[in-house]
C-alpha cells in the first residue's frame, strides 16, 4: 500500500510538472549568484521563479525570515492579508501565487508554502515597522549618479551613469542565495526588466529596464517613525518594479525618472517606513528632473521629498549622491562621513567618467573603505552603452567590493530567451551558461543539421574551429581572456554572443 501510494504522488508530482510548463531558464550558476531568466504572463513567470529558485528560498525562509519575524511571523502575516494596511495590486498577488505553486510544485519545500508568505517575503522591509523599527538589520546603500556637465570630456560624453553599494547583514544565508532576475513579460503594456537582489523576489530592490531606466532602494535611517494602520501602504518595493515594467506610467510617451515620481507620488500617505530611492534614465531628456532623482519617503509627514541638483546638497555639478540620512526632507542636510568623503573628493564635479564614478564609490563609499562589512553587492548601470556591471559578496567572505565585477551587455540579458526559442523548436542550438568562465554548454536541436561551431573575437578573427557530434557539448573556454565572444554556426548561418569572465 505505501509503495502504491508512493508512486501515487509521483505520478501526480509529474502531471502538476507537465500541466505546468516552466517559463524559465537558469542561464548562470556561480554558486552565491544565479542569473534566471523568465517569460510569459505574470503568472507563468512567476511559476517559473519559485520553481527554479525554490532551494534558495527554502534557505531564506528557515534560515532568514522566519528567524527575522519570530513569535510576530503570524502578525506579519496577518498585516499583509489586510489590503486596509498594506496594499498590492491584485496582479502581483495572483501572480505571488503562482510562486508558491512553483515553490510547492519543485518538491524543495517541506512545508506548504501560500502566496502571504512570498508576498511577505517582498514586503518585509515595510511590514516589520508595523511590529518594531529594530526587528531585523536595517541596509545601508549608497548611490552616486552623474550625467551632462559631470561626465563631458570623458568616454562617456554627457552620458548619465549611476553606481550603487548595496549594504546589507551579511549572515552567509544572504550571501549564498544572491540572484538577477530577468523578466520578459507577455503584457503589452509592460516592459523587459530585471531585478538584482535574493531568491524569492518578485520586487525590485536594485533593478533596471530595456529602456534605461533603473531605480534603487536605500533606507532612511534617520526618521524613526512607525506605520499606522489603515494606511494602505503601497510596499516600497512593488512600487519600484512598477516603475521599471510599465512602458509609461505617467503618461507622456517615454521612461524616464518622471515615471518613478509619479509611482511614488501616488502614495500620497508614503511608504510604511523611510527610504531613499535614486533612479538614473538615459541622458536625452530636456530637463535634469527627467534624467535623475533622488526621493525621500517616510511614514510621516512630509510623506515624499524630491531632490535634484537645483537643490544645494553640497554635491557639485551634475552629480547626484545618497546614503542613508535625509538631505532635502525637512532640509535636513545630514550628512554623514561617506557623504563627505565623496563631496571632498571629485573636485570641481566633472570628468567623472564611469570608471571615476565606479572609483569614486569605491574609495569613499564602500565599507573597504573604512574597514566594515557587509558590502553585498557593487553595481554600475550605464543605460545609453547598455552596460550593467556587477560584482558580488562571496562564501569565502571577500565582500563586493574586494571583487572584480562582471559587466553584461543589458541587450544580450533582454534578447528574448534562446531556452524559450528552443522549446518552441525555432531556435536550433542554445549555449549556456551565458556568461560563463570554464565551460559552456552548446545544445542541439535533433534536426538542427549543425556540425561546425567557429569562435570568434569581437572583431570577428576566428580563434577556435571545432566539430560538434553530440546533442549536448560541453566546450572550454577557461583559457580565453575575458571578454564577449561570438559562438558562430556557419551550417545554418546563426551567430550568439558569450561574455567570458
Amino acid at each position: 500500500m505505501k509503495k502504491l501510494l508512493t508512486l501515487a504522488l509521483l505520478i501526480a508530482f509529474a502531471w502538476q510538472c507537465h500541466a505546468q510548463q516552466v517559463n524559465g531558464s537558469i542561464l548562470a550558476d556561480h554558486g552565491d549568484f544565479k542569473i534566471v531568466k523568465v517569460w510569459g504572463t505574470h503568472q507563468e513567470r512567476g511559476f517559473a521563479t519559485g520553481y527554479l529558485l525554490a532551494e534558495g528560498v527554502k534557505d531564506l525562509f528557515d534560515n532568514y525570515l522566519m528567524p527575522a519575524f519570530g513569535i510576530y511571523y503570524s502578525m506579519a502575516r496577518q498585516l499583509m492579508m489586510t489590503q486596509e494596511h498594506i496594499s498590492i495590486d491584485s496582479v502581483y498577488i495572483y501572480e505571488a501565487m503562482a510562486m508558491a505553486d512553483g515553490l510547492n510544485a519543485s518538491g524543495v519545500i517541506d512545508f506548504e508554502v501560500d502566496y502571504i508568505d512570498v508576498l511577505l517575503a517582498n514586503s518585509f522591509l515595510d511590514a516589520k515597522n508595523f511590529i518594531g523599527k529594530n526587528l531585523m538589520p536595517d541596509n545601508g546603500c549608497s548611490s552616486l549618479i552623474s550625467w551632462g556637465q559631470a561626465t563631458e570630456g570623458t568616454a562617456l560624453n554627457g552620458k548619465s551613469v549611476l553606481s550603487r553599494h548595496l549594504d546589507w547583514d551579511d549572515q552567509p544565508v544572504i550571501i549564498r542565495n544572491q540572484v538577477m532576475v530577468i523578466h520578459l513579460p507577455a503584457e503589452e503594456d509592460e516592459q523587459k526588466w530585471a531585478l538584482v537582489g535574493f531568491a524569492g523576489q518578485m520586487s525590485v530592490l536594485s533593478g533596471f529596464n530595456e529602456s534605461g531606466l533603473a531605480v534603487m532602494q536605500h533606507n532612511l535611517a534617520d526618521v524613526y517613525a512607525s506605520a499606522s494602520l489603515s494606511m494602505a501602504y503601497e510596499p516600497i518595493w512593488f512600487s519600484l518594479r512598477k516603475a521599471i515594467e510599465k512602458r509609461d506610467v505617467n503618461g507622456d510617451n517615454v521612461c524616464n525618472v518622471l515615471d518613478v515620481n509619479a509611482v511614488i507620488d501616488a502614495n500620497t500617505f508614503g511608504y510604511a517606513d523611510a527610504f531613499i530611492i535614486t533612479a538614473v534614465a538615459p541622458a536625452v531628456y530636456d530637463t535634469p528632473e527627467e534624467i535623475a532623482t533622488i526621493v525621500e519617503v517616510a511614514s510621516v509627514s512630509p510623506f515624499v521629498t524630491t531632490r535634484n541638483v537645483d537643490y544645494p546638497d553640497l554635491i557639485p555639478g551634475k552629480n547626484l549622491y545618497a546614503a542613508n540620512y535625509a538631505i532635502a526632507r525637512n532640509d535636513a542636510v545630514h550628512t554623514c562621513m561617506r557623504y563627505n568623503a565623496v563631496r571632498n573628493n571629485m573636485g570641481d564635479g566633472s570628468m567623472i567618467g564611469e570608471h571615476e564614478n565606479w572609483n569614486i564609490m569605491l574609495n569613499y563609499s564602500s565599507s573597504c573603505s573604512y574597514g566594515g562589512y557587509g558590502n553585498i553587492q557593487f553595481m554600475q548601470f550605464v543605460p545609453e552603452n547598455h552596460m550593467f556591471k556587477l560584482a558580488w559578496h562571496s562564501s569565502e567572505g571577500l565582500q563586493a567590493c574586494e571583487q572584480l565585477a562582471v559587466v553584461y551587455n543589458t541587450d544580450d540579458l533582454f534578447e528574448q530567451s534562446s531556452a524559450l526559442q528552443s522549446a518552441t523548436g525555432s531556435m536550433p542550438v542554445h549555449v549556456f551558461p551565458n556568461p560563463a568562465s570554464s565551460i559552456v554548454t552548446v545544445t542541439l536541436n535533433n534536426e538542427s543539421g549543425v556540425t561546425t561551431l567557429l569562435i570568434a573575437d569581437v572583431s570577428g578573427k576566428i580563434i577556435k574551429r571545432l566539430s560538434l557530434n553530440a546533442l549536448n557539448n560541453e566546450i572550454d573556454i577557461s583559457k580565453l581572456p575575458s571578454g564577449f565572444y561570438l559562438f558562430v554556426f556557419p551550417d545554418i548561418k546563426v551567430q550568439q554572443k558569450l561574455f567570458v569572465y
